[in-house]
């Protein structure tokens, strides 16, 4: 796994706004308030803006990672006891202690850091793993669907800007015609030893920066990277029946890889957009249908409207305001459709129907809050 020099000088957890003991949902959390916020998307043509999202997507692949966050924990708590790469008051002290400083590559990791600084020392095969493929960062995105889309599945495009593999270069960061050589200072280990007395330290070639590879002619595209930032569309398959807030992987779609390295993963976000008549419990849909007193009172069939054509349901006679019945199959993926009925009660009447409601009213011996305060009663008394 690749570690930066830069987990010396920076400080993750401030770059995200969160604790160093925050937990892995709080720090997933303030990454993709962040992240939405300063997506090139969002922002477009703001320089200032991609630069900070790239450092929030920096911090998060360390952080968002348990294995990186420990051993960055690690190098940070030496830099809090007073060491830094290269400084005075580091271990063994700095070129005024003993005349040498130690000039550490932390590609390697917290071991690596160690191992240089007591002199251990790394085969070849080792350096060029170090030194070797690295696979791209996982990137994420949003896509908005319809609340139908989203029910029946749908294949989509989502577009977004980041670093893909150079399209002149295809990955080699050599301009068309040329091949990167081996580094002649390092032998394509990509570091060299330097022998300080007893010491023997590993340091980074200085003349291939560690990648055991020189480009005499660097690309024009990308100076050499075999990587740049462009616009990007990626076709997505969102099955059927997805949900809002859901991430779907696409595979080898996200950053690109240095080194020859295979791309990290692309995280789609699915943000679904409301229904007028629609709502959704799990798989089940959910819609209220309106039946007038009388349909209530005597029984009815009525119609009820689906995702496809409607269908007509049976109301009982005696039919109460909230009942719940149950269509299956016209949910989600065969879930079943859930009516709840609202018995509506007229707002307005003419003279000639208020004077049949006052006949019907009229018919009607018992109170029906009777029970009601009969309950009430006996719970005072204590019965």
């Amino acid at each position: 796994m690749a570690h930066q020099r830069e987990w010396f000088d920076k400080d993750y957890y401030a770059v995200l706004g969160v604790p160093s003991g925050a937990s892995e949902k709080e720090i997933k959390r303030a990454y993709k308030n962040l992240a939405r916020k300063l997506h090139p998307d969002q922002n477009p043509g703001n320089q200032v803006a991609e630069e900070k999202f790239k450092e929030v997507s920096g911090a998060y692949d360390v952080l968002g990672d348990a294995e990186k966050r420990k051993e960055y924990d690690e190098v940070r708590q030496m830099v809090a006891s007073g060491y830094a790469p290269g400084s005075a008051g580091g271990p063994f002290g700095g070129p005024g202690a003993g005349g040498f400083q130690f000039d550490f590559d932390t590609d390697g990791g917290i071991g690596d850091i160690l191992g240089g600084l007591f002199g251990r020392s790394r085969g070849r095969g080792q350096d060029r793993q170090r030194n070797g493929p690295r696979r791209g960062q996982d990137l994420e995105t949003q896509l908005h669907l319809g609340f139908e889309e989203a029910v029946r599945g749908v294949t989509s495009t989502v577009r977004f800007t980041a670093e893909a593999t150079c399209s002149t270069c295809h990955g080699s960061g050599a301009a068309p015609g040329t091949a990167p050589e081996i580094c002649p200072q390092c032998g394509g280990s990509g570091a060299i030893a330097v022998n300080q007395g007893p010491f023997s330290v590993s340091q980074v070639c200085p003349t291939c920066g560690g990648r055991g590879q020189i480009i005499p002619t660097p690309c024009p595209t990308c100076a050499g990277r075999g990587v740049e930032v462009r616009p990007r569309t990626v076709k997505v398959r969102v099955p059927a029946g997805v949900a809002d807030g859901q991430r779907i992987k696409v595979k080898g779609r996200g950053g690109a890889g240095t080194h020859g390295g295979e791309p990290g993963d692309l995280y789609v976000v699915v943000s679904v957009d409301p229904h007028p008549i629609f709502g959704r419990r799990g798989n089940d849909l959910t819609v209220r249908v309106p039946v007038t007193f009388a349909e209530a009172t005597l029984g009815a069939e009525v119609a009820v409207p689906t995702l496809d054509e409607p269908v007509t349901i049976r109301v009982k006679p005696g039919t109460q305001s909230g009942t719940v019945l149950r269509i299956p199959g016209r949910g989600v993926n065969g879930a079943a459709l859930l009516v709840t009925l609202d018995v509506r009660v007229p707002t307005e009447l003419t003279d000639e129907q208020r004077e049949a409601v006052e006949k019907l009213a009229a018919t009607f011996t018992d109170d029906p809050r009777a029970e009601l305060f009969t309950k009430a009663e006996r719970r005072t008394h204590g019965a």
